[in-house]
């Protein structure tokens, strides 16, 4: 009876629960808002793009959660998804015949050319991190710019070769491609699966508890007997691997390979949804179900962004997601700042952090909003935050 008490009074305050509340309001701002109501008037229509976008997203999502509860970060994923992408439709290219469509030898090829591609990125990210002893944000930030080029490179050789010119896409019209298009619970499914067999990893089986103790402490883990370089390689290429499946489903829904700017800065954005879902990462903190809920609420704040702003709306994409990351990160990290007694805007930088910040919201409220706007919100967080530094210095006086 207990026991039930305490998994009741922890779910009450968990991410998980805090993040279906955050996903409820925001649906229900944005029915409101839109002025065309396309939750209401087109649900099917709504419930299929989010769905879509959820499963691209989703899928590499659960790689980044993978590393970050290890304790590592990758950086590199939305090149992973262009080179990937790249090697699927340049096998393809070059196994189909002048006339007709590829034969089904030639997809399986290209579609497994894809997968080894991710898990030997995966393997040499490893290599940097363990032989050569890289910090894991250098290793996978060298991938992230050179993979991108050398997908470009490649690219341009295979088109070359099939082709007699040199160009910097390779379109895709295969069948076997068109119909993941068309049919959405592919990529649905295929997510689902990911996400419990993630799950079945992490909480049922010796290599997840060595997952959360390497991120927990590698240094603990290692002299405890885990083989911490081994755990480290598992992350690293299922992190790749994930990658690499949401590269076939990006140039099946784009019919085309397009390494310059295909899921250009995405791995920000699984990077994210994972933070938001409640990983942590210092390590050894996270869970699949946070994760997907993180990808949830990430994905619809965006939709809620294209559906409200109706005109140039991906100008505030980068921006409102780097605005849930801080709020979602300072929401977390704020009952270990009351249970403390620390001060939110303590000394000479507390008090140059308040303008800072009232001026930036002012900004970003006046570019979206208009100027009286802008002025207005800064006018309020700067009094609401003097209030908030006042009140901490008449509780330490």
């Amino acid at each position: 009876m207990s026991g039930n008490r305490d998994t009741a009074k922890s779910f009450l305050y968990s991410t998980e629960l805090a993040l279906i509340v955050a996903i409820v309001v925001v649906v229900t701002a944005t029915a409101l808002i839109d002025s065309n109501h396309t939750y209401f008037n087109k649900p099917e229509v709504s419930v299929r793009d989010i769905a879509r976008n959820l499963s691209l997203l989703g899928i590499f999502a659960l790689g980044a959660a993978v590393v970050i509860i290890a304790g590592g970060i990758d950086l590199s994923a939305g090149s992973v998804i262009a080179f990937s992408g790249t090697v699927c439709a340049g096998v393809l290219l070059l196994l189909t015949p002048e006339t007709g469509p590829a034969p089904a030898g030639a997809v399986v090829l290209a579609l497994g050319a894809a997968v080894l591609s991710g898990l030997g990125i995966g393997t040499l990210h490893t290599w940097l991190i363990t032989a050569v002893r890289l910090p894991p944000f250098i290793a996978t930030l060298a991938t992230l710019v050179g993979l991108r080029s050398f997908a470009r490179a490649l690219c341009e050789f295979i088109t070359f070769q099939a082709q007699g010119s040199r160009n910097s896409q390779i379109y895709v019209n295969h069948p076997a491609l068109a119909y993941l298009r068309q049919n959405v619970w592919v990529s649905f499914v295929v997510f689902a699966v990911l996400a419990l067999v993630t799950w079945l990893i992490l909480s049922r089986t010796v290599l997840g508890r060595h997952i959360y103790a390497l991120g927990g402490n590698e240094q603990a883990a290692r002299l405890s007997g885990i083989r911490t370089e081994n755990v480290k390689w598992v992350a690293y290429c299922f992190s790749a691997l994930t990658a690499s499946i949401a590269a076939i489903f990006y140039i099946a829904n784009e019919s085309v390979a397009n390494p310059v700017n295909q899921a250009r800065g995405h791995e920000l954005n699984a990077i994210a949804a994972a933070v938001v879902g409640g990983c942590s990462l210092q390590g050894g903190v996270g869970t699949v179900s946070g994760t997907i809920l993180g990808v949830l609420f990430l994905r619809i704040v965006i939709d809620a962004v294209a559906k409200i702003i109706k005109t140039g709306s991906d100008v505030y994409e980068g921006l409102i997601v780097g605005c849930v990351v801080v709020l979602a990160v300072t929401l977390t990290q704020m009952q270990q700042f009351l249970a403390s007694g620390r001060q939110v805007f303590a000394g000479v930088r507390g008090i140059c952090a308040i303008p800072t910040l009232a001026l930036t919201a002012g900004l970003i409220a006046m570019v979206t909003f208009g100027p009286w706007v802008g002025l207005g919100v800064g006018v309020l967080l700067l009094l609401i935050l003097s209030g908030i530094k006042v009140g901490e210095l008449s509780r330490n006086s």
